[in-house]
This record gives C-alpha cells, sequence and structure tokens, in this order.
C-alpha cells in the first residue's frame, strides 16, 4: 500500500510538474519539538527531533501555490516513571499537502498531511522495545505554519503538525492505547532551486 502511495505522488508530480511552467523544487531541514496528547498524557514531556527532506512548489497565481513534501520526521515523547527516564520514539515519512499563501516574502501554510511509520519504540534507560505491532502504520494530521523567504532561495518556517489519527492500535488484549495523537512544532530552513 506504502509503495502504492509513493507511486502514485510521483507520478502525479511528474505530471504536474510537466504541465506548469517556473516549478520550483527545494530542500528543507530542521528541528522537531513533539509530544503525545490525549487521554493520560499530562505527566509526558515535549521531545526533540529533527526532520528532513525535499518539496516542490507549483504557482497557481503570483500569491498562491501548492507544496506537496516528502519528510523524515522523528516525533514522539520523553516519560519519567519511577525515577527512571525514557521515551516514545517515533519515526516517520511525512508526507504534507500544502496550500501557499504569499505575501510578498511572508507566508502562511496549511493543508492535511498523510505519515508513514518506519520505526516505533518504547526506550526506558538503556533499553528499548520495539512497539511497531501496537503502532497504527499510517498516520492522518493536518499543518499550519507561516514563514519568511529570506533571500530568493533560502527560507525560515515555523509549523504546526497536529494528528488526527490514534497513534496506536486498541485491539490488542496486552496494550491498552486510549485516544493519543501525535503533536509536533517544526522549525525549517529551506532552500529553492529555480527562483
Amino acid at each position: 500500500m506504502k509503495k502504492v502511495l509513493l507511486f502514485a505522488a510521483m507520478l502525479f508530480t511528474t505530471y504536474f510538474a510537466q504541465a506548469q511552467e517556473g516549478i520550483q523544487v527545494g530542500l528543507k531541514a530542521g528541528a522537531n519539538l513533539s509530544n503525545i496528547t490525549g487521554d493520560e498524557t499530562e505527566d509526558l514531556k515535549n521531545k526533540f527531533g529533527f526532520h528532513v527532506g525535499a518539496f516542490a512548489d507549483f504557482g497557481i497565481s503570483e500569491m498562491v501555490s501548492i507544496r506537496p513534501e516528502v519528510l523524515y520526521s522523528m516525533k514522539g515523547a520523553k516519560a519519567e516513571e519511577d525515577g527512571m527516564e525514557g521515551g516514545f520514539n517515533l519515526h516517520y515519512i511525512d508526507v504534507p499537502v500544502l496550500a501557499r499563501i504569499n505575501a510578498d516574502r511572508l507566508f502562511f501554510e496549511f493543508g492535511p498531511t498523510v505519515s508513514f511509520l518506519l520505526k516505533s519504540e518504547i526506550e526506558m534507560e538503556e533499553v528499548s522495545v520495539d512497539f511497531k505491532d501496537y503502532t497504527n502504520k499510517v498516520d492522518f494530521g493536518y499543518a499550519a505554519g507561516l514563514g519568511y523567504q529570506l533571500t530568493d532561495g533560502l527560507g525560515l518556517g515555523l509549523r504546526y503538525n497536529g494528528g488526527i489519527s490514534k497513534i496506536y492500535k486498541d485491539d490488542s488484549d496486552d496494550f491498552e492505547a486510549g485516544e493519543v495523537r501525535n503533536s509536533v512544532f517544526q522549525l525549517s530552513l529551506s532552500y529553492s532551486f529555480g527562483r
């Protein structure tokens, strides 16, 4: 299923790129500040991670463009129990498709995201337990942000990614998942080619 979705996204991107003049592609990377929200998550703390990937920008008008991205992104939360520190480590391939509104060098963006799980583990001190079997493989969410185009190629952005889907499966007798979702702030530097 993952391969089919990625193939469809690549095919759509290629077709759209041929139909548009002045398409821009680029790279982006930055820091994540993530947490898990929902049932019984009050004691969880923010966790730092990073994201890195690529994007394409399809101009509809001078003010509006559509920007699909493919990003590797680290999410999760820190936890402490009985004096021991640990956390939830979640690794995804994020595919946001955002509407971007440009106001001179300032921009605003919003749209849906779909994330494909690569790795899920629970860590306590020096021990890590693979938790992928208990984690949903696809995570649906939304993103909204703003930023500033520093130069013709270089941009700085701040974005919030909120989860709509539950992170963990609730069909297991071994694990009580609860209603928990991803919550991530991203600070990014991007570089656009073709500006």
